[in-house]
């Protein structure tokens, strides 16, 4: 019988990320995935109040902390990765493909102290990693197309997939960033849908399609192989690609891709202070 972790999503309203607090039952070792640093880009002024939801509920529930994984370099939301280990005393593991994505976007940021190598985070897997979460064993599933970096969680009966699928009536990730690729992006979505039927899965983000009114988060394998709008009932590969590539050449960058993109690849660390002290995102003019 497959182990079955305690989930609790948070889902975050203003960029409808959902942050993962995932513990075991018989240990109460907990993990976060996909932790949200609030950002107001009127005032650039950072927060920590999602994070510090999860954390209250975590603390409530006796549970301990052990880790924070990434599921990717999110370009639509800052990490609270850093914060918590520096908070905590956690660390931090992601996909070791995140070292591309440093190569690509470190230099449209001058950020000259990020160092393509992915050392500013704790743990860097590879696919097929295994870890050990309390008695829970986590599985690292290689999943690029929406970025090279991403990565899923399996976790006993439960699946943690970022951005790679969203739910079944929504479709699935964009594939137009730099290292992005559909093609790719289908191949691993049959990763994920070579899983079991009854596996739990639980997306990175929600959005309301059409004719639905309350967000979720929570799907299986089987609704995600039988209906996903996009990949979903035999859908070829032929067919998503094309269907992914038209759908991408119509969306706006996210509106939170430079500041979220030269914080996320330092794992959350802001960048480092100015000769006045002072700590200033860049936001390089006709990038995008």
């Amino acid at each position: 019988m497959a182990q079955h972790p305690d989930v609790r999503g948070f889902f975050d309203p203003a960029t409808h990320t959902i942050t993962y607090l995932v513990s075991d039952p018989a240990t109460g070792m907990a993990a976060i995935i996909d932790p949200v640093l609030d950002y107001d880009p009127a005032t650039a002024r950072t927060s920590t109040g999602s994070v510090d939801q999860v954390m209250q509920a975590l603390r409530d529930a006796g549970l301990t902390l052990a880790l924070v994984l990434e599921t990717h370099a999110h370009a639509d939301h800052l990490t609270a990765a850093d914060h918590l280990r520096e908070a905590e005393g956690v660390e931090i593991g992601i996909g070791d493909q995140i070292t591309r994505v440093q190569t690509t976007f470190a230099p449209l940021f001058n950020a000259d102290d990020v160092t393509p190598d992915g050392q500013v985070f704790d743990h860097l897997y590879g696919d097929g990693d295994v870890f050990a979460l309390g008695s829970l064993s986590v599985e690292v599933i290689h999943t690029p197309g929406h970025t090279p970096a991403c990565v899923s969680y399996r976790i006993g009966d439960a699946v943690f997939t970022g951005d790679t699928l969203f739910m079944p009536d929504y479709g699935t990730a964009r594939t137009d960033f730099p290292g992005g690729d559909a093609r790719t992006l289908y191949r691993s979505i049959q990763r994920l849908f070579a899983l079991p039927d009854e596996t739990r899965v639980f997306v990175g983000h929600d959005y309301l399609p059409e004719g639905r009114a309350d967000y979720r988060f929570e799907t299986t394998v089987a609704a995600q192989r039988d209906g996903n709008i996009h990949v979903g009932a035999g859908a070829s590969e032929a067919a998503f690609v094309a269907m992914r590539e038209a759908r991408d050449a119509t969306l706006k960058a996210p509106a939170l891709i430079l500041p979220s993109l030269q914080v996320n690849i330092r794992a959350g660390a802001l960048p480092p202070a100015d000769t006045d002290g002072r700590r200033y995102l860049r936001m390089p003019l006709n990038l995008l």
